[in-house]
Protein backbone atom coordinates (compact mmCIF):
# COMPACT_ATOMS: atom_id res chain seq x y z
CA UNK A 1 0.00 0.00 0.00
CA UNK A 2 1.36 3.36 -0.43
CA UNK A 3 1.17 6.72 1.20
CA UNK A 4 1.35 10.19 0.27
CA UNK A 5 4.41 11.63 1.83
CA UNK A 6 3.32 13.65 5.60
CA UNK A 7 3.25 17.23 4.81
CA UNK A 8 4.29 19.68 6.94
CA UNK A 9 0.85 20.73 8.44
CA UNK A 10 0.70 24.10 10.69
CA UNK A 11 -2.67 23.39 11.97
CA UNK A 12 -2.47 20.57 15.08
CA UNK A 13 -3.80 17.08 14.31
CA UNK A 14 -5.33 15.23 17.36
CA UNK A 15 -6.26 11.57 17.06
CA UNK A 16 -8.48 9.51 19.78
CA UNK A 17 -8.64 5.55 20.50
CA UNK A 18 -11.35 3.82 23.14
CA UNK A 19 -10.01 1.38 25.58
CA UNK A 20 -11.31 -1.88 26.11
CA UNK A 21 -12.68 -4.62 28.14
CA UNK A 22 -12.18 -8.37 26.84
CA UNK A 23 -16.03 -9.58 28.48
CA UNK A 24 -15.34 -13.19 27.24
CA UNK A 25 -12.24 -15.13 25.52
CA UNK A 26 -9.72 -14.46 27.68
CA UNK A 27 -6.86 -16.38 26.62
CA UNK A 28 -8.21 -18.48 24.10
CA UNK A 29 -8.95 -15.34 21.79
CA UNK A 30 -5.31 -16.44 20.68
CA UNK A 31 -6.28 -19.32 19.76
CA UNK A 32 -9.29 -18.27 17.46
CA UNK A 33 -11.86 -18.22 19.85
CA UNK A 34 -14.94 -16.17 19.10
CA UNK A 35 -14.49 -12.98 21.74
CA UNK A 36 -16.62 -10.22 22.98
CA UNK A 37 -15.06 -7.11 23.47
CA UNK A 38 -16.39 -3.69 24.17
CA UNK A 39 -14.67 -0.34 23.74
CA UNK A 40 -14.84 1.77 26.82
CA UNK A 41 -16.07 5.71 27.27
CA UNK A 42 -12.84 5.76 28.45
CA UNK A 43 -9.72 6.29 26.02
CA UNK A 44 -6.71 7.83 24.89
CA UNK A 45 -5.72 10.85 22.87
CA UNK A 46 -2.30 11.89 20.71
CA UNK A 47 -1.98 15.63 19.64
CA UNK A 48 0.96 16.45 16.83
CA UNK A 49 1.91 20.18 16.49
CA UNK A 50 4.89 21.71 14.46
CA UNK A 51 7.48 23.47 16.11
CA UNK A 52 10.30 25.65 15.02
CA UNK A 53 12.79 22.33 16.11
CA UNK A 54 14.30 19.78 14.15
CA UNK A 55 12.71 17.12 16.64
CA UNK A 56 10.60 15.04 18.27
CA UNK A 57 9.40 16.46 22.03
CA UNK A 58 6.94 13.58 23.27
CA UNK A 59 5.00 14.74 26.42
CA UNK A 60 2.45 11.59 28.24
CA UNK A 61 -0.09 13.11 30.26
CA UNK A 62 -2.10 11.04 32.95
CA UNK A 63 -5.87 11.76 33.77
CA UNK A 64 -5.38 14.81 35.85
CA UNK A 65 -2.91 16.45 33.65
CA UNK A 66 0.15 15.44 35.36
CA UNK A 67 3.05 14.36 33.10
CA UNK A 68 3.97 10.75 33.22
CA UNK A 69 6.56 10.37 30.75
CA UNK A 70 8.38 12.90 28.61
CA UNK A 71 11.37 12.55 25.93
CA UNK A 72 12.98 13.90 22.83
CA UNK A 73 13.80 12.30 19.69
CA UNK A 74 16.12 13.51 17.04
CA UNK A 75 14.12 12.60 13.61
CA UNK A 76 17.70 10.51 12.63
CA UNK A 77 16.68 7.64 15.39
CA UNK A 78 12.71 7.25 14.11
CA UNK A 79 14.11 6.65 10.57
CA UNK A 80 17.44 5.33 10.09
CA UNK A 81 16.98 2.09 8.69
CA UNK A 82 19.21 -0.09 10.68
CA UNK A 83 18.11 -2.55 13.12
CA UNK A 84 21.00 -2.45 15.39
CA UNK A 85 19.30 0.15 16.89
CA UNK A 86 17.37 -2.48 19.13
CA UNK A 87 20.38 -4.61 19.31
CA UNK A 88 21.67 -5.45 22.74
CA UNK A 89 24.55 -3.46 22.67
CA UNK A 90 22.62 -0.22 21.31
CA UNK A 91 20.24 -0.81 24.67
CA UNK A 92 22.85 -1.07 26.64
CA UNK A 93 24.43 2.41 25.38
CA UNK A 94 21.25 4.52 24.98
CA UNK A 95 20.18 7.09 27.28
CA UNK A 96 16.41 5.70 26.89
CA UNK A 97 14.91 3.90 29.41
CA UNK A 98 12.46 1.40 28.75
CA UNK A 99 9.36 3.01 28.01
CA UNK A 100 11.42 5.42 25.90
CA UNK A 101 12.70 2.33 23.99
CA UNK A 102 9.07 0.80 23.54
CA UNK A 103 8.48 4.44 22.09
CA UNK A 104 11.20 4.68 19.73
CA UNK A 105 10.54 0.69 17.97
CA UNK A 106 6.91 1.86 17.71
CA UNK A 107 7.78 5.23 16.13
CA UNK A 108 10.43 3.02 14.00
CA UNK A 109 8.12 0.32 13.35
CA UNK A 110 5.54 2.76 11.70
CA UNK A 111 8.60 4.22 9.43
CA UNK A 112 9.50 0.90 8.21
CA UNK A 113 6.18 0.41 7.02
CA UNK A 114 5.53 3.34 5.77
CA UNK A 115 8.81 4.91 4.67
CA UNK A 116 7.30 8.19 3.98
CA UNK A 117 6.48 8.40 7.73
CA UNK A 118 8.14 12.06 9.01
CA UNK A 119 10.41 11.74 6.28
CA UNK A 120 9.34 15.32 4.97
CA UNK A 121 11.10 16.71 8.63
CA UNK A 122 14.77 15.27 7.14
CA UNK A 123 17.16 18.59 6.51
CA UNK A 124 14.37 21.13 7.47
CA UNK A 125 13.90 23.35 10.40
CA UNK A 126 11.04 22.17 11.84
CA UNK A 127 9.88 19.51 13.85
CA UNK A 128 6.99 18.41 15.90
CA UNK A 129 5.64 18.09 19.40
CA UNK A 130 3.52 15.49 20.69
CA UNK A 131 1.32 15.29 23.46
CA UNK A 132 -0.57 12.15 24.44
CA UNK A 133 -3.51 12.32 27.50
CA UNK A 134 -5.20 9.40 29.43
CA UNK A 135 -8.71 9.21 30.62
CA UNK A 136 -8.35 6.79 32.63
CA UNK A 137 -5.09 6.08 35.42
CA UNK A 138 -2.56 3.79 33.21
CA UNK A 139 -2.85 1.02 35.86
CA UNK A 140 -6.36 -0.21 35.49
CA UNK A 141 -5.21 -1.84 32.38
CA UNK A 142 -7.77 -0.34 29.90
CA UNK A 143 -5.48 0.16 27.07
CA UNK A 144 -2.60 2.49 27.92
CA UNK A 145 -0.30 0.68 25.03
CA UNK A 146 -3.78 -0.33 22.45
CA UNK A 147 -4.67 3.24 22.28
CA UNK A 148 -0.94 4.29 21.63
CA UNK A 149 -0.90 2.24 18.86
CA UNK A 150 -3.76 2.67 16.83
CA UNK A 151 -3.21 6.47 17.37
CA UNK A 152 0.52 6.35 16.15
CA UNK A 153 -0.82 4.00 13.26
CA UNK A 154 -3.45 6.71 12.37
CA UNK A 155 -0.64 9.02 12.50
CA UNK A 156 1.54 7.27 10.69
CA UNK A 157 -1.04 6.15 7.91
CA UNK A 158 -0.25 2.60 8.47
CA UNK A 159 -2.21 -0.79 9.62
CA UNK A 160 -2.50 -0.74 13.63
CA UNK A 161 -2.29 -4.63 13.68
CA UNK A 162 0.61 -5.11 11.44
CA UNK A 163 2.11 -2.48 13.90
CA UNK A 164 0.41 -4.07 16.84
CA UNK A 165 2.45 -7.50 15.60
CA UNK A 166 6.06 -5.59 15.38
CA UNK A 167 5.70 -4.21 18.45
CA UNK A 168 3.55 -5.59 21.32
CA UNK A 169 2.45 -8.66 19.84
CA UNK A 170 -1.19 -10.25 21.07
CA UNK A 171 -4.47 -11.50 19.56
CA UNK A 172 -5.52 -7.69 18.27
CA UNK A 173 -8.95 -7.74 19.87
CA UNK A 174 -7.51 -3.99 22.12
CA UNK A 175 -6.91 -2.39 18.34
CA UNK A 176 -10.37 -3.32 17.22
CA UNK A 177 -11.99 -2.08 20.53
CA UNK A 178 -9.50 1.33 19.70
CA UNK A 179 -11.49 1.71 16.21
CA UNK A 180 -14.95 1.25 17.21
CA UNK A 181 -17.57 2.97 19.42
CA UNK A 182 -19.68 -0.34 19.77
CA UNK A 183 -19.31 -4.22 20.84
CA UNK A 184 -17.38 -6.28 18.40
CA UNK A 185 -16.94 -9.97 18.37
CA UNK A 186 -13.30 -10.41 17.69
CA UNK A 187 -11.78 -13.84 16.40
CA UNK A 188 -8.46 -14.82 14.30
CA UNK A 189 -8.92 -16.76 12.13
CA UNK A 190 -5.42 -17.92 10.27
CA UNK A 191 -3.74 -15.14 12.37
CA UNK A 192 -6.17 -12.30 10.57
CA UNK A 193 -8.43 -10.53 12.66
CA UNK A 194 -12.11 -10.81 12.17
CA UNK A 195 -14.55 -7.91 13.59
CA UNK A 196 -18.04 -7.92 13.84
CA UNK A 197 -20.46 -5.40 15.27
CA UNK A 198 -22.90 -6.69 17.58
CA UNK A 199 -25.98 -5.64 19.49
CA UNK A 200 -25.20 -6.12 22.88
CA UNK A 201 -26.70 -4.03 25.46
CA UNK A 202 -28.23 -5.97 27.83
CA UNK A 203 -31.88 -4.95 29.66
CA UNK A 204 -29.94 -5.69 32.58
CA UNK A 205 -27.12 -3.64 32.32
CA UNK A 206 -28.12 -1.99 36.22
CA UNK A 207 -26.95 -5.11 37.69
CA UNK A 208 -23.84 -5.06 35.95
CA UNK A 209 -20.14 -3.41 37.17
CA UNK A 210 -16.61 -3.64 37.04
CA UNK A 211 -14.08 -3.65 40.27
CA UNK A 212 -11.11 -2.74 39.91
CA UNK A 213 -8.88 -5.15 41.73
CA UNK A 214 -5.72 -2.76 42.95
CA UNK A 215 -3.20 -3.93 40.49
CA UNK A 216 -2.24 -4.00 36.83
CA UNK A 217 -1.75 -7.59 35.66
CA UNK A 218 1.57 -8.12 33.20
CA UNK A 219 -0.56 -9.44 29.95
CA UNK A 220 2.96 -10.84 28.64
CA UNK A 221 3.50 -12.85 31.82
CA UNK A 222 -0.21 -14.09 31.84
CA UNK A 223 0.11 -15.49 28.05
CA UNK A 224 3.27 -16.74 28.50
CA UNK A 225 1.58 -18.76 31.47
CA UNK A 226 -1.11 -19.80 29.58
CA UNK A 227 1.23 -21.23 26.41
CA UNK A 228 3.28 -23.34 28.72
CA UNK A 229 0.07 -25.09 30.43
CA UNK A 230 -2.93 -25.49 27.38
CA UNK A 231 -2.92 -28.50 26.21
CA UNK A 232 -5.31 -29.20 23.05
CA UNK A 233 -8.54 -27.44 24.11
CA UNK A 234 -10.75 -27.10 20.65
CA UNK A 235 -13.57 -28.52 22.65
CA UNK A 236 -12.74 -25.70 25.01
CA UNK A 237 -12.59 -23.25 22.12
CA UNK A 238 -15.88 -24.20 21.19
CA UNK A 239 -17.67 -24.12 24.66
CA UNK A 240 -16.69 -20.34 24.33
CA UNK A 241 -17.51 -19.68 20.89
CA UNK A 242 -21.16 -20.98 21.99
CA UNK A 243 -21.21 -18.94 25.48
CA UNK A 244 -20.11 -15.38 23.84
CA UNK A 245 -23.19 -16.01 21.26
CA UNK A 246 -25.25 -16.83 24.36
CA UNK A 247 -24.41 -13.93 25.91
CA UNK A 248 -24.79 -11.58 23.55
CA UNK A 249 -29.08 -12.90 23.40
CA UNK A 250 -29.03 -13.11 26.91
CA UNK A 251 -32.23 -11.37 28.22
CA UNK A 252 -32.32 -12.35 31.59
CA UNK A 253 -29.78 -11.74 34.71
CA UNK A 254 -30.02 -15.48 35.86
CA UNK A 255 -28.84 -16.68 32.32
CA UNK A 256 -25.99 -14.50 32.06
CA UNK A 257 -24.51 -15.16 35.45
CA UNK A 258 -24.70 -18.67 34.78
CA UNK A 259 -22.81 -18.28 31.59
CA UNK A 260 -20.67 -16.13 33.39
CA UNK A 261 -19.96 -18.76 35.68
CA UNK A 262 -19.42 -21.78 33.19
CA UNK A 263 -16.82 -19.40 31.22
CA UNK A 264 -14.86 -19.22 34.49
CA UNK A 265 -14.71 -23.21 35.52
CA UNK A 266 -13.56 -23.67 31.78
CA UNK A 267 -10.72 -20.91 31.85
CA UNK A 268 -9.79 -22.45 35.19
CA UNK A 269 -9.56 -25.79 34.03
CA UNK A 270 -7.31 -24.50 31.08
CA UNK A 271 -4.59 -22.16 32.89
CA UNK A 272 -4.95 -24.57 35.94
CA UNK A 273 -5.66 -21.57 38.21
CA UNK A 274 -8.54 -20.80 40.82
CA UNK A 275 -11.64 -18.06 40.15
CA UNK A 276 -10.98 -14.63 41.35
CA UNK A 277 -14.41 -15.29 43.38
CA UNK A 278 -12.89 -18.33 45.09
CA UNK A 279 -9.54 -16.88 45.53
CA UNK A 280 -10.99 -13.57 47.17
CA UNK A 281 -14.88 -13.39 47.13
CA UNK A 282 -16.00 -16.79 47.98
CA UNK A 283 -19.03 -15.05 50.26
CA UNK A 284 -20.20 -13.40 47.67
CA UNK A 285 -23.95 -13.42 46.53
CA UNK A 286 -23.35 -13.20 42.81
CA UNK A 287 -21.08 -14.13 40.20
CA UNK A 288 -17.75 -12.69 39.15
CA UNK A 289 -15.61 -13.07 36.07
CA UNK A 290 -12.22 -12.12 35.31
CA UNK A 291 -11.69 -9.81 32.19
CA UNK A 292 -8.46 -10.27 30.61
CA UNK A 293 -5.19 -11.78 32.28
CA UNK A 294 -6.70 -12.87 35.59
CA UNK A 295 -5.75 -12.04 38.88
CA UNK A 296 -5.32 -8.07 37.72
CA UNK A 297 -7.47 -5.14 36.34
CA UNK A 298 -10.61 -5.14 36.33
CA UNK A 299 -13.46 -8.17 36.94
CA UNK A 300 -17.06 -7.79 35.54
CA UNK A 301 -19.81 -8.49 38.78
CA UNK A 302 -23.53 -9.33 38.25
CA UNK A 303 -25.81 -9.56 40.91
CA UNK A 304 -29.33 -8.54 41.97
CA UNK A 305 -28.61 -5.74 44.21
CA UNK A 306 -25.53 -3.51 44.44
CA UNK A 307 -22.80 -5.09 46.78
CA UNK A 308 -20.40 -1.87 46.40
CA UNK A 309 -19.84 -1.77 50.42
CA UNK A 310 -18.89 -5.80 50.37
CA UNK A 311 -16.00 -4.84 47.84
CA UNK A 312 -15.19 -1.79 50.03
CA UNK A 313 -14.99 -3.57 52.96
CA UNK A 314 -12.44 -5.85 51.08
CA UNK A 315 -10.32 -3.23 50.09
CA UNK A 316 -11.43 -2.46 46.54
CA UNK A 317 -12.72 1.09 45.98
CA UNK A 318 -13.07 1.20 42.43
CA UNK A 319 -16.67 0.08 41.41
CA UNK A 320 -17.68 1.49 38.27
CA UNK A 321 -21.44 0.90 37.14
CA UNK A 322 -21.39 -0.87 33.30
CA UNK A 323 -23.30 1.59 31.32
CA UNK A 324 -20.51 4.41 33.54
CA UNK A 325 -17.27 2.72 31.80
CA UNK A 326 -18.90 0.80 28.27
CA UNK A 327 -19.91 2.92 25.31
Amino acid sequence: MNFEPETLNPKPKTFYSNGKLLLTGEYVVLDGALSLAVPTKLGQSLKVELIDENRIIWKSLDEKGAIWFEEIFEFSEVTFPLVYQFSTEYNKKTRLDEKGKILLKLLFSANQINKSFLMNFIDTEKGIKITTELDFPKNWGLGTSSTLVNNIANWAKVDAFQLLAKTFGGSGYDIACAQHDVPITYQLNSNQPKVKKVAFNPVFKDNLYFVYLNKKQNSRDAIAHYRSNRNYISGEISEINTITNELIDCDNLADFQRLMEQHERIISCIIKQKTIKELLFSDFNGSIKSLGAWGGDFVMVASQENHSDYFKTKGFETIIPYQDLIK
